[in-house]
């Protein structure tokens, strides 16, 4: 079975080689280094190893403005220049006329259709679907595509049976902020569990956006254990990855990677492809509306 693993990092760009503002240079982040023995940068974009590729994605798409998440994503899971449908970058949730293409064009709904398994991986807290329940819906991309095609959203049981993934990887602010009863989990044991649920389907979504709020200057008093949790990871993904597996990870606009502003970035949006197919994956993918149609060529 060809399985897709896409973990989708918010506002993680390609930056400048700079060991203090660069969050990548300063915590020489170990998935770059174990599969490229370097990190990438604005003067070497382009990296390659053994089944593996960094490359830049073109976040603005012909629209001259700071990106935002909002029509990012749409151009990401709908593969669609979300920006130059409404003419303008919006966020970080979707312009009202997006959802209608969200709901007909999202990645699960269209891979759905052709009859294979597709999941997302984050649970919810108890609060989140209150909030749904009093019809509220100023929602991400990645949640309101999932409520109109039928995917689960993941609940509190599902982490505490390993059936899914906190947003911050590890429980942490599950357990120390919102007192749940959950196990505080290692970077590792989450990828192990991330492996074994993207390996009963043909694609797996798992979303990451604490990169975007250290690059906004909040929560900054866990930066340190972020960014180490999240590197511990990704590191700890590529060196259990199974053979039959594509892992695809990517941004929708920069941020996390300069820190001397606490606005998104014009910098290109970070990519990387490593697995069975990721050499058909990469050269595919220029800019953030090619996402979706790289993933779908796959199944054709």
């Amino acid at each position: 079975m060809k399985s897709v693993l896409m973990i989708f990092i918010d506002g993680v760009g390609i930056g400048k080689k700079d060991y203090i503002n660069n969050p990548f240079f300063k915590y020489d982040f170990k998935i770059f280094k174990e599969l490229f023995g370097e990190i990438p940068h604005l003067e070497k974009r382009y990296l390659e190893g053994k089944n593996s590729f960094v490359f830049p994605i073109d976040a603005l798409m012909g629209v001259p403005d700071i990106p935002l998440s909002g029509t990012g994503q749409t151009a990401i899971f709908c593969g669609v220049n979300a920006p130059k449908i409404i003419g303008k970058h919006f966020g970080p949730y979707p312009y009202s006329t997006l959802v209608p293409i969200i709901k007909e064009k999202n990645i699960f709904i269209e891979l759905k259709r052709k009859r294979k398994k597709v999941a997302f991986v984050n649970a919810y807290p108890k609060q989140f679907f209150d909030y749904v329940k009093k019809g509220r819906r100023m929602l991400s991309v990645t949640t309101l595509s999932c409520l109109l095609s039928g995917v689960k959203l993941n609940k509190i049981n599902d982490l505490h049976k390993g059936r899914a993934l906190s947003a911050d990887i590890d429980n942490y602010r599950f357990v120390h902020k919102m007192n749940y009863k959950l196990k505080v989990i290692s970077p590792e044991l989450a990828a192990r569990r991330l492996v074994r649920i993207a390996s009963r389907n043909h694609f797996t979504l798992f979303e990451y956006f604490h990169t975007d709020h250290l690059g906004h200057g909040r929560n900054l008093d866990l930066f340190d254990r972020t960014v180490n949790t999240l590197d511990g990871f990704l590191h700890n993904l590529v060196k259990i990855l199974p053979d039959e597996m594509t892992l695809l990870i990517c941004s929708d606009h920069g941020n996390f990677e300069d820190l001397t502003v606490r606005t998104h970035t014009l910098n290109p949006a970070l990519g990387l492809a490593y697995g069975k197919y990721a050499e058909r994956i990469a050269p595919r993918i220029k800019s953030l509306y090619d996402i979706k149609s790289s993933i779908m060529e796959l199944y054709e």
